[in-house]
């Protein structure tokens, strides 16, 4: 198939090649797409792009395979691989457009940004003298005058009290992390957020592992919700870290790979660790790998709701410095055998799953997880486990809509959680900066935000309806956690939201329950039913 594709791509590989009667010099199957787009290109009544019609040519190709099978071009790879190679090079600043103005969210730690004193909140009203602010900004422009190579430099004017403030800022290697918070969470309980599996991934976990243990900690929540995966290469040595020696992590297999198995290739550093694994309906791929070597070794309990179902291993081939065919060539498959994909093609509408699986209740209801009977497979303990797409976790817990209103749904999707929590620090600032951690925040300091949101919501044409004291403690924390986030970071900011987290509190009770977690021998002894039917 990567043969004939290349084929296709004839102006690519430059395999245009004719014999001495003028016909195309490779067989008419292989050739006719060449041939058709030769004969368009040179007789065709209006004037066309070739290369627009080798892209739809390409694209109806690759429609026939399955849904990760692509081709992209050189600009979109170099924009996918940023945030996989875990770093860019720039003045380290995360960013918003508000007001037709460009607002800092978080000055990146160890950046050219944060050493010069940058913070969140800071509007950047000037780029080397230039005034930017206006109808006309837009995130590719600022994208455009804040990055750029190593060690060259560009001046950024502030909006501070004192009038525009210019800082030099002599660009570096900006580091972006996959590991956003580690920290502990409740008596010898830490928690670990990975929001993707990329280059630094593994380094990352180890050292937030590191400092969950020097702060003694003695259980870990590993965090997966949202997390679409990334690199294999990055998810082995973290699932390695919780193994015995030689224990599965994952296989790959294909019709023209043969069987690769990556074990264990010593005893983990937290094997004797307890361990939860949170995952959700967007946990794919390379989080799909983690919680189904951790479900299928016994190794610890997966609590959430079913993932993606993302089980299919793509390899790239270069096409001749026009961009990357990345092809499917494997499947992943569990220690115990499940293939992690979930059905594609024919009358599937794959691309909608999220829905059917949200109007199905499965979201809500755990009888409600479509599972195939006959696809079971045994873990060494004994325990049912199903294949058929994805991770179905050990223990359900549904996705929490009892409070969340319409109301803080539009508060939430139209920025101003976001937007409020900033302007709300500029005006706090000096109170805020004097606190140590989300953990001081006052009662008096709360009342204010909420008040200050709920006015700003009002301003913008949201009247609050008549929020009960439930509601109304949803959105504070919310809200908080935002404010959060610009004063404290990001680590602070998933702390804060996990303190009142069901399926964060779900794992907590299963770690610490004594007597449904046992360690013999290095291993995990976990209950064959969830506590409720026990």
């Amino acid at each position: 198939m990567a043969f004939a594709l290349v084929l296709v791509l004839g102006i690519f590989m430059g395999y245009q090649q004719r014999g001495e009667d003028g016909s195309l010099g490779f067989s008419a199957d292989r050739g006719r797409v060449v041939h058709i787009l030769d004969r368009i290109e040179q007789l065709y009544v209006d004037p066309v792009m070739r290369e627009d019609l080798e892209a739809a040519a390409v694209e109806a190709i690759l429609d026939e395979l399955d849904p990760h099978s692509m081709y992209f071009s050189e600009e979109e790879l170099a924009a996918m691989a940023e945030p996989m190679t875990g770093n860019f090079e720039g003045i380290g600043v995360e960013f918003i457009l508000q007001d037709d103005t460009l607002m800092v969210v978080a000055a990146i730690p160890g950046g050219p940004a944060e050493k010069m004193g940058i913070r969140a909140g800071d509007r950047i009203l000037t780029v080397d003298s230039m005034e930017i602010s206006g109808p006309e900004l837009t995130n590719r422009k600022v994208m455009k005058w804040l990055k750029g190579p190593r060690n060259t430099t560009v001046v950024v004017g502030l909006d501070r009290p004192d009038g525009v403030v210019e800082i030099g800022l002599r660009r570096d290697r900006i580091p972006i992390h996959s590991v956003v918070a580690a920290l502990p969470i409740h008596e010898d309980v830490g928690y670990i957020k990975v929001i993707r599996f990329a280059q630094n991934t593994a380094e990352e976990f180890e050292e937030g592992m590191e400092a969950l243990a020097a702060a003694g900690m003695q259980h870990v929540i590993v965090d997966l919700r949202g997390n679409g995966g990334g690199y294999l290469n990055a998810v082995v040595p973290m699932v390695e870290s919780f193994l015995s020696e030689d224990e599965v992590v994952v296989y790959t297999e294909g019709v023209h790979a043969p069987r690769r198995t990556y074990r264990a290739l010593g005893d983990g550093r937290w094997k004797h660790w307890g361990l939860t694994v949170l995952v959700d309906e967007s946990s794919a791929s390379a989080s799909e790998i983690f919680a189904g070597a951790i479900q299928d070794n016994d190794r610890g309990f997966v609590v959430g709701r079913r993932t993606f179902g993302k089980g299919l291993v793509q390899e790239e081939f270069d096409v001749s410095g026009q961009g990357a065919l990345r092809l499917t060539v494997a499947r992943f498959h569990t220690p115990t055998g499940r293939a992690i994909q979930k059905p594609y093609g024919g009358a599937i509408n794959y691309e909608d799953d999220y829905f059917a699986r949200y109007e199905r209740g499965e979201l809500f209801n755990a009888d409600s997880i479509k599972v195939v009977d006959s696809l079971k497979y045994v873990t060494p303990q004994g325990r049912m486990v199903h294949g058929g797409g994805g991770i179905v976790p050990d223990f359900f817990v549904p996705m929490d809509t009892s409070s969340w209103t319409s109301y803080l749904r539009d508060i939430s999707w139209s920025g101003l959680l976001r937007d409020g929590a900033f302007s709300f620090v500029d005006r706090e600032r000096a109170a805020l900066e004097i606190l140590q951690s989300p953990s001081d925040f006052t009662t008096n300091i709360e009342e204010r935000a909420v008040t200050y949101l709920l006015e700003e919501a009002a301003l913008s044409g949201m009247e609050p309806p008549s929020l009960t004291d439930g509601e109304l403690h949803v959105l504070t924390h919310r809200f908080m956690a935002q404010v959060a986030r610009n004063v404290f970071g990001e680590s602070a900011y998933h702390g804060y939201l996990a303190e009142e987290d069901k399926v964060v509190d779900e794992a907590i009770q299963w770690l610490q329950s004594a007597q449904d977690l046992e360690v013999i021998n290095g291993r995990l002894t976990l209950p064959s039913k969830p506590r409720s039917e026990n």
